[in-house]
């Protein structure tokens, strides 16, 4: 039976994607059965993005404009559900980082989120628990849609070596992890480098940090403590980031090196060899 709890389409963009979606395909004289077979779903999932139960993903939003004519309505929007799942102090830093032009990153723990795969994001987001963890990592990869732009920004990432090392969600999913970092080696706009434990101590050692460039707005420093993301457009705190970052670079692995050790890592740590038995992975 088509589930009609009723929504306010002011509460949440989830919420009006919801009551928009219902509208449509009222409008179009088909039951959410009917509109499942034509964009090959169920009419439950239907009905559950209808009352905002469900996070619809991009490609359902596309098979739902192409199924009701809705010239790209439900495509635009689904941008604005997914970034709404995100954190919400960690939204504003979404938004200015889809209009930079140059990103740099330093991690010191993870894979940026930029590069990573969804089972690698799985795995992070995991950890917290919680029933939303399919919209969590929609919300991720979205972010990620940036990259495949015409003119994508030119995105720089520092990784600490230890990154390499940390077993995030098992064998599997570091290779297949690692294995998409040296993907990029053949993209001019994403470079990647290493830094690898013969460093010693860097500017780095305080914790990761992103910088994010415009072409016209003033530049960011972007950090995260334990609770909260923080991000300032303080010349002084950015001159201060930028020296760090340049820092780092220089005293990590170059492109092709570090591209090197990702693949050799692969093949020693993360070969195909079984799991242990009894291994949980996380």
């Amino acid at each position: 039976m088509p589930n009609i709890r009723e929504l306010d389409p002011s509460a949440s963009p989830l919420d009006y994607f919801g009551f928009e979606l219902r509208r449509k395909r009222e409008e179009a004289g088909l039951t959410q059965g009917e509109l499942g077979a034509c964009i090959f779903c169920t009419g439950s999932l239907v009905g559950q993005v209808e009352t905002a139960r469900k996070v619809p993903t991009r490609e359902f939003a596309e098979r739902v404009d192409a199924a009701l004519g809705t010239d790209g309505e439900f495509s635009r929007l689904v941008g604005l559900v997914l970034r709404s799942q995100l954190p919400s102090w960690f939204q504003a830093y979404a938004e200015m980082e889809a209009r930079a032009t140059y990103i740099s990153s330093y991690q010191a723990q993870l894979i940026d989120g930029l590069l990573q795969t969804e089972a690698y994001a799985r795995a992070v987001l995991g950890v917290r628990g919680g029933d939303d963890l399919d919209a969590r990592v929609a919300a991720r990869l979205d972010r990620q849609r940036i990259l495949a732009r015409q003119e994508p920004p030119l995105a720089w990432v520092v990784l600490s070596e230890a990154v390499l090392y940390q077993a995030v969600g098992g064998q599997e999913v570091m290779r297949e992890q690692l294995a998409h970092l040296l993907d990029f080696s053949a993209d001019g706009w994403t470079q990647i480098q290493v830094l690898p434990f013969g460093a010693g101590q860097h500017p780095g050692m305080m914790g990761a940090f992103n910088l994010l460039r415009f072409d016209s707005d003033p530049d960011l420093v972007y950090t995260e403590d334990f609770v909260q993301g923080h991000m300032t457009a303080d010349p002084s705190k950015f001159r201060e980031g930028s020296l760090r970052y340049d820092q780092l670079k220089a005293a990590a692995l170059s492109v092709g090196d570090s591209a090197a050790l990702i693949a050799r890592v692969v093949e020693e740590r993360y070969g195909h060899q079984p799991e242990p038995v009894g291994r949980a992975v996380a």
